[in-house]
């Protein structure tokens, strides 16, 4: 465990000194401002140079005479030294104190390092104000712009502490605590406070955009599980009441010459089924349409009940109709059950008997619907068909849905043959809500 945590600082260090991206080119917006802070301020610092020749921290820290009368000490004699009163610092110094700041934030360490360098070129009894202040500016500079923010601060550390040894002995215009080496310090804070900021404020908007992303792909899935489920509905509605509208208009179609009433009876049978699948049909559809349409003549919600289990009778009475023989055993929980439960197991039923009526013609089946102590217990048998007789063709669609639809509420499914060459499905639905 220390093995691990000394590699994590040593990484942690690693990753501290490791450069940033680089960041994106700079605007000629920004490239002109920069250019023009450098120009403005060497215009200051030569008006500053001509016109105050005393304006250094030196100066203003000189003691006044106390008698009205006495002349100014004279400034020491030496070979630099001016006659004339003009500033005595050199010009091209002067000059070099700002300009670097044209390119502050292509190159910040480097500016900063450059007009610190003339700062203390030009020494403590020549330097003015505005000299502190293109310090204070590259100070900021370095530590807001530059790709390396360790060496950054080091190299405002060891500025700091130059300063504070080159002006010891000046006496600040501001209070006790504005030395040199503070003011440079604040400056390197105030800059990391903002670049910190900055960087929350792009942290929290890439999480904003990525949250929206999140929340589209969330959107898309949605949308792909409905149109999963409604093609389900769609497949359980019309696969059932199709497949009884086929068998009975068979039928009535080999006995219309020999048994006239059955033939009618079928075809009564065949339109009980067509307007089934109509209500179904216009309950599935009318899930997708608005609450309200504004027409006149549709209902006051534009739905239906779902089905289920109450329904069951209806159900067996079409399969029966269909020439199916179907025996029912129903034993439900004495509470209600839920809506998607009710459905669950209705569809259950519905695909089960779909299925003997399409691929065992001739079959008799048996549904049991009891249960459990926490489940629902649903078995739908059936016998085999005929062995000569035709057969429709299955992709295996409506079980995968049943066992999909199933999942959503804990229940499971299995299907498969039985020994007697019959077909069995049986399900398990959870129905206590708690």
């Amino acid at each position: 465990m220390d093995t691990d945590d000394r590699r994590g600082r040593r990484q942690h260090l690693r990753d501290a000194f490791r450069p940033e991206e680089r960041p994106a080119p700079l605007s000629r917006r920004a490239v002109r401002i920069d250019a023009a802070l450098a120009v403005l301020l060497t215009v200051i610092a030569l008006i500053v140079a001509a016109r105050y020749p005393d304006s250094g921290p030196a100066a203003i820290g000189q003691d006044v005479p106390a008698g009205p009368s006495a002349p100014p000490p004279p400034p020491p004699a030496g070979p630099g030294t001016p006659d004339d009163g003009i500033y005595a610092a050199p010009w091209p110094l002067v000059v070099l104190s700002a300009l670097p700041l044209a390119v502050r934030r292509r190159y910040p360490l480097a500016a900063f390092t450059a007009v610190l360098v003339v700062a203390l070129a030009i020494g403590e009894d020549r330097t003015s104000w505005i000299n502190v202040l293109t310090c204070v500016i590259g100070a900021y500079s370095a530590v807001m712009y530059s790709r390396y923010r360790m060496r950054a601060m080091v190299v405002l550390l060891g500025a700091a502490v130059l300063a504070g040894i080159a002006f010891r002995d000046s006496e600040a215009i501001l209070p006790g605590w504005s030395s040199p080496a503070v003011v440079l310090f604040l400056a390197g804070v105030l800059a990391g406070l903002v670049r910190l900021w900055r960087r929350q404020l792009t942290a929290s908007r890439d999480r904003y955009a990525q949250l929206q992303e999140a929340q589209g792909e969330a959107m898309r899935r949605a949308v792909d599980e409905e149109r999963s489920r409604i093609a389900a509905e769609l497949h359980d509605v019309v696969t059932h009441n199709v497949s009884v509208m086929v068998i009975q208009a068979g039928a009535a179609r080999k006995v219309m010459d020999t048994a006239p009433e059955r033939s009618k009876e079928a075809l009564l049978a065949v339109e009980a089924g067509g307007r089934a699948a109509m209500a179904e049909l216009r309950h599935v559809m009318g899930l997708l349409a608005a609450p309200n349409t504004g027409r006149p003549d549709s209902p006051a919600d534009g739905l239906e009940p779902q089905p289920g289990l109450g329904q069951l009778d209806a159900l067996i009475e079409r399969v029966r109709a269909a020439g199916t023989p179907v025996g029912v055993t129903v034993d439900l929980p004495p509470q209600p059950l839920s809506p998607g439960t009710d459905l669950a197991a209705y569809r259950v039923v519905q695909e089960a008997l779909t299925n003997t009526i399409k691929h065992a013609p001739g079959a008799e089946a048996s549904v049991t619907v009891g249960r459990g102590d926490d489940c629902l217990e649903i078995e739908v048998v059936d016998t085999g068909g005929v062995r000569d007789a035709p057969r429709a063709e299955g992709n295996g669609r409506g079980l995968i849905g049943l066992r999909e639809r199933l999942a959503v509420y804990g229940g499971e499914l299995t299907a498969g043959p039985t020994l007697t060459g019959g077909y069995r499905i049986s399900a398990r639905i959870p129905w206590r809500t708690s």
